[in-house]
């Protein structure tokens, strides 16, 4: 049997990965390691003792090998319709979010991938804190794990959790192995059994890696559009200066063509009075129409718009409804398909990096308070309501 320098996380190995460590490093049959994965992901058990289908003897070697850490809940925030927000500790400096939002016949939970986000978009609120590290695999399930202890989820029986989207804080593709070994689990039968349709990578256009999914993983790809045209996307996602629209469509095409019959999403969050012009849905049709032809499949391209979600210190502002829905009728009037997301938790910052950004805002405050009060003499509170996360699990 091999010597481990540390206890192995076993949320951090898929199937493959977790047979191999039972029988390369505990000398164990490989199909224990099916035992240990239901026991993980379907009854939310992290404890070896009360894995009780385990001998004496193999629950020993866990303990002495391995663990199953999970995700620290920080903050635990339910909104009045339904959305539930989590603020989950990775370590001790670094938090992530988790939303679920519920819907009619479908609970979706989006996913963060990254601690932060390199890319930085002008329009989100993650990247105005700025890059920290990608997450590990480990850390990415768990975030499922915690929904779905949560909301009692079963798999194979009616479920309250039906979609996992790629779409939480970081830019998936590039953290590329941790994501796709992460969303093996989620679709594997022995882990969250979730339809490959149902799991949901969103890039912002990291072409190489888009074609690299397609030969790797077996999911649905949305791509963070925003922009009809190089000058404005540019502007909106700077990475388009290394990956322009062109180079991007073509990569779509591609994916769309290896994966016959399935479409892509393109997202576009609607901006006053800076994408959501007439002009502007017409380059969109044009450009979308232009990608249905390549991949000679009607509605290959979807279209997701999603009025923007203000926060402290942007420029940005959401167009009005009248605005939002003549955008929408040139898009329907051309046939394509362009529902609007409705916009869910706003009383719990339910938009992407607003809860971290909130949290990590209140701790600088009570922080400079505490010294405040310390170089007067006084003495600092950790305890204070707007200076403390209080944990919920």
């Amino acid at each position: 049997m091999k010597e481990v320098a540390q206890k192995q996380n076993l949320l951090d190995l898929d199937r493959e990965g977790l047979e191999c460590f039972f029988a390369d490093t505990l000398g164990e049959k490989r199909y224990r390691a099916h035992q240990v994965m239901k026991w993980i992901h379907h009854r939310h058990v992290t404890d070896f003792v009360e894995m009780t289908d385990l001998g004496k003897l193999l629950r020993a070697k866990l303990e002495e090998h391995a663990e199953v850490r999970v995700p620290l809940v920080q903050l635990d925030k339910p909104s009045e319709d339904g959305t539930h927000k989590w603020l989950l500790g990775m370590d001790g400096k670094n938090a992530i979010e988790t939303v679920y939002i519920p819907d009619k016949g479908r609970g979706t939970l989006c996913v963060s991938s990254q601690v932060g986000c390199a890319l930085n978009c002008t329009f989100c609120s993650t990247a105005t804190q700025g890059f920290n590290r990608n997450l590990s695999a480990a850390e990415i399930i768990g975030q499922v794990w915690v929904a779905a202890r949560h909301l009692g989820n079963v798999p194979h029986k009616q479920r309250k959790l039906t979609n996992v989207v790629m779409m939480g804080m970081g830019e998936p593709l590039m953290n590329f192995d941790n994501v796709v070994r992460a969303m093996s689990v989620m679709r594997d039968d022995l882990g969250y059994g979730l339809a490959n349709k149902r799991v949901t990578v969103s890039t912002a256009g990291v072409v190489p890696m888009i074609d690299r999914l397609a030969v790797e993983s077996d999911v649905s790809l949305a791509v963070s559009l925003h922009a009809p045209n190089d000058e404005l996307r540019s502007q909106l996602v700077p990475l388009n200066k290394k990956y322009p629209i062109e180079e991007l469509m073509d990569a779509c095409v591609r994916y769309a063509l290896r994966k016959k019959g399935t479409s892509v999403t393109f997202e576009y969050t609607l901006m006053k009075g800076v994408n959501d012009q007439p002009q502007q849905a017409r380059e969109l049709v044009r450009l979308l129409r232009a990608f249905d032809n390549a991949v000679q499949m009607k509605d290959a391209a979807k279209v997701n718009l999603i009025p923007f979600n203000p926060f402290p210190g942007t420029r940005f502002e959401r167009p009005d409804e009248v605005a939002i829905r003549a955008f929408q009728k040139q898009l329907n009037d051309a046939g394509m398909i362009a529902p609007v997301r409705r916009t869910r938790g706003d009383d719990i910052d339910a938009a992407c990096g607003q809860l971290k950004g909130q949290v990590a805002d209140r701790t600088r405050r009570q922080a400079e308070f505490n010294k405040t009060l310390e170089s007067r003499g006084g003495r600092g509170t950790g305890d204070n309501e707007e200076g403390t996360v209080h944990a919920a699990a």
